[in-house]
């Protein structure tokens, strides 16, 4: 797919687009059709065989109109998504410019840009743009694109802030080291009248002032030389940030400073005051601050860099008889690997021989060892215990779970959540609203404020350009989003999708599947009562051999106990099965129908002439099923899974925190009710077929309020996608899984509990932070510009607005960081995050 268009300003550009949906000629006529009626097209021409058009415009190409043409007509573009990583970017200001440079590329349908994480999540008609045009974007824009590859988007092991911190660090002292001579003599010189007396007889005015601008001027164009390179650009696109107010508000102290110690005739009498410390003050706490800062965003990765660092270099590969030590690279699958007793498990396998004890609670969070013997699955990066064993290797690279936790986590952090959009509406119009503040400000002071009139609108104007702070804003989601979902990380809770972070703070209902999800999900045969004619290892043997044909678990339970009681198998033919209802199948010959109530009333069968033999099951929670042969009622069978140990916890957990709890089962009812009142549960939907879950998700919705659906099976896919959050259990398949916004890889239901309570704690960060960067800028913007001083002559110094600057970043930062210690405590059925409610912003990122 390529995306190949002539210069815009010639005629006949082309563009190539791949079609979906095409099955015949017919379908070929309609998007040509809907193509060539499109204004500026000239001709069309699509092919089925390659499923692709090839368009010709009369002048530049205009892919979105085409696209929607096509869409129109009943098909679609392929999309394809490009991962970015921006480099330059200091502030929301900055992240919104990068975000609308990337849209306005032809064919980008969406760009989010995440100023936390220094990423562009782009999505595109396949074959409208290359990297090398978003690149170009970027670039315009004033900042810097690299590709991100998606099997190794973290390969990279060291976070690259630390680097940031380091060269930042060294600048700030530096600067520091420069200022303080300026800073000495002028501050000091105003705290201690003597001193400034002695400093005057012993240097003079003149020599003063000189050395104070050299000492200035080294701290500008040297630590300070990257605020200019940045700001001054951007300021004459028209499009200014952060580094664009730093720049502006120190450069015109320097340059008033200069103009005053070198023509001194210029100015009035009494307006002849120098601010080269403020300049060199302003740049040295700002380096600081985003010394810092940069520090801080180090931390707030730190959750992936664990995840990273559990893979390990190497493995020892059996060649033969013997062992040899290779690079992971080396690893292909079907080689046998040795894992020894404390080494990490290399790949995602198989066990074929020997037998241990393996920690998973990198990865599911679980604190409890598990025993692998051969045949268990085991996963790249979890450590073995004491024991050894042989795997075949299975899935590596990027099909590895650690893999894909590390890619769900990214792909969460780089998202945006609902709550952002409010800040990155005022971060685009901030920093033109802060320069048109600022040279108000100017001017009021100027002309009517008190002599000396200039001093006064220049210390104004710099401090409110010094003051405004787009980075807090910036980073007041993104921040806490890192830190919640990497923390989540390591409890085993993994957020698919970022939205589903806000969207679960705010779940009123949960709705559970039974069966694996509040159940074991590995049920028992507890009764067996063969009717007349028919005995029990008879009817043991035929159901055994059909249900071991069915991946359903309730199934298992019949050929567990037919294993059980040693009977062997015959061959099967004709295996059909109905999902909620049942399935039937052929032995020997003989025909073999196993369900329940509803699929014998199906079948023309009378369960109801067993009712009283069945009655006690659902009083017991058993599931009673009935087995058909050669076309008559064979037995009545009790299945029993039992409910999982975290079940009536969570469950109790979950009403404490004002949550209504629902079961959705196949189940008859009276069974349906009696697990439900042993779990605590509050509402029952009892024989509801697969395809039905999905329904009840919808008339919840339609009532009301949030819901979340929590399930492992395929059946429970359509579920898990029509609810507002779908929560997968990490046992679960594939499919589930795949379709779940959230997914706990333990198997204990308190994840659920734990996830909205991350969940809440998240949102509640964010706001604070929210609170904290608007607060901030309406407070001190106007006490910058002046707004106490007719009361009560207070004035705000640039370096006091210059350190308040670089203080409302860490702050952010700092409060987002709480997240890490977030840990899920059990008081009274109630899960709460102690130490987060102990911790303050005092903690942090210094």
């Amino acid at each position: 797919m390529s995306f190949e268009t002539e210069p815009a300003a010639e005629r006949g550009a082309k563009l190539q687009l791949p079609v979906e949906g095409m099955h015949c000629a017919s379908c070929v006529g309609r998007v040509e059709k809907a193509v060539a009626a499109v204004p500026g097209v000239e001709s069309v021409a699509v092919n089925l065989a390659t499923e692709r058009a090839d368009i010709r415009f009369c002048g530049p190409a205009q892919a979105e109109p085409v696209i929607a043409a096509i869409r129109a007509a009943g098909f679609d573009v392929a999309r394809e998504v490009m991962n970015l990583q921006i480099e330059g970017m200091h502030c929301a200001s900055c992240a919104g410019r990068t975000e609308k440079a990337l849209r306005a590329v032809p064919g980008v349908i969406e760009a989010n840009v995440n100023l936390a994480t220094e990423r562009a999540h782009v999505v595109l008609s396949a074959g409208t743009a290359q990297f090398d045009d978003l690149a170009h974007a970027v670039e315009k824009a004033g900042f810097h694109a690299r590709s991100v590859a998606e099997a190794g988007a973290s390969a990279r092991p060291r976070d690259h802030h630390e680097e940031d911190a380091k060269k930042l660090r060294q600048a700030a002292l530096l600067a520091a080291l420069l200022t303080a001579p300026v800073f000495i003599v002028e501050m000091g010189g105003h705290l201690l009248p003597a001193l400034h007396i002695w400093i005057m007889q012993a240097i003079g005015v003149t020599p003063l002032r000189l050395s104070e601008f050299v000492l200035t001027a080294l701290v500008l164009l040297g630590p300070g030389r990257r605020f200019f390179t940045s700001g001054i650009p951007a300021l004459l696109r028209g499009t200014p940030e952060m580094n664009a107010l730093v720049s502006l508000g120190a450069g015109t102290a320097f340059f008033y400073s200069a103009l005053v110690t070198f023509v001194p005739s210029l100015f009035p009498a009494g307006t002849g005051q120098v601010y080269f410390e403020a300049a060199a003050v302003i740049v040295t706490l700002i380096l600081l601050g985003r010394t810092l800062e940069a520090r801080a965003k180090t931390r707030t990765g730190a959750a992936i860099r664990h995840l990273l660092n559990l893979k390990p270099k190497t493995a020892h590969a059996v060649r033969g008889k013997t062992t040899a030590e290779v690079p992971l690279e080396a690893v292909i699958k079907g080689d046998i690997l040795l894992v020894r007793p404390g080494e990490i498990v290399p790949v995602d396998g198989e066990v074929v021989e020997g037998m241990s004890f393996v920690d998973e609670s990198m990865l599911t969070g679980e604190a409890e060892p598990k025993a692998k013997g051969i045949g268990a699955p085991v996963f790249g990066g979890t450590l073995n215990g004491s024991g050894s064993f042989s795997l075949r290797a299975a899935k590596l690279g990027a099909e590895s779970v650690l893999s894909q936790i590390i890619r769900m986590v990214e792909d969460a952090q780089g998202s945006k959540l609902p709550i952002q959009a409010l800040a990155d509406r005022v971060a685009s119009r901030f920093v033109p609203a802060v320069m048109a503040i600022a040279a108000l400000t100017f001017v009021l002071w100027f002309f009517l404020g008190p002599a000396p009139a200039l001093p006064y609108a220049l210390t104004s104007m710099v401090a409110v350009l010094i003051i405004a702070c787009p980075c807090a804003m910036g980073l007041a989601t993104p921040a806490a989003i890192m830190v919640g979902t990497g923390r989540g990380a390591e409890l085993g809770i993994l957020f698919r999708q970022g939205e589903a972070l806000q969207t679960l703070r705010d779940v009123s209902t949960i709705a559970f599947d039974k069966t694996g999800t509040l159940t074991k999900g590995h049920p028992e045969l507890t009764d067996l009562i063969c009717l007349e004619g028919f005995s029990r290892n008879e009817v043991l043997a035929l159901a055994g051999a059909v249900e071991a044909r069915s991946e359903h678990p309730i199934g298992k339970a019949f050929v567990r106990a037919a294993e059980q009681a040693g009977l062997s198998f015959s061959e099967v033919t004709d295996f059909s099965s109905e999902a909620g209802f049942g399935v039937a199948a052929r032995v020997d010959g003989r025909k073999i129908e196993i369900g329940a109530d509803r699929f014998m009333t199906q079948l023309g069968y009378d369960p109801g002439a067993a009712a009283a033999q069945t009655a006690p099951f659902g009083k017991a929670a058993k599931t009673p099923l009935y087995v058909a042969i050669d076309g008559k009622l064979a037995a009545i069978a009790a299945v029993s899974d039992p409910l999982k140990a975290s079940a009536a916890p969570a469950i109790a957990a979950l009403r404490a925190l004002g949550i209504k709890t629902l079961m959705i089962t196949g189940d008859n009812q009276r069974t349906a009710e009696a697990i439900a009142a042993e779990a605590g549960i509050d509402h029952v939907v009892a024989e509801v077929l697969p395809a039905g879950k999905a329904k009840v998700m919808e008339d919840l919705r339609a009532a009301g309020g949030k819901v979340a659906f929590a399930g492992d099976g395929i059946n429970d896919a359509p579920a898990l996608a029509k609810a507002d959050v779908g929560i997968a259990i990490g046992s679960g398949t594939g499919i589930a899984i795949e379709t779940a916004d959230v997914v706990l890889m333990s198997n204990d239901l308190m994840s659920a509990v734990a996830a909205i309570s991350l969940s809440r704690a998240v949102i509640r960060n964010i706001k604070q932070n929210l609170f904290w960067a608007f607060g901030y800028n309406i407070v001190l913007v106007p006490v910058a510009a002046g707004a106490l001083y007719p009361l009560y002559g207070v004035l705000l110094s640039p370096m006091l607005a210059a350190g308040a600057m670089a203080c409302s970043s860490v702050f952010v930062l700092g409060n987002a960081l709480r997240l890490r210690r977030f840990a899920p405590s059990h008081q009274q059925g109630q899960l709460v995050s102690a130490s987060l409610s102990k911790t303050g912003p005092s903690s942090a990122a210094a």
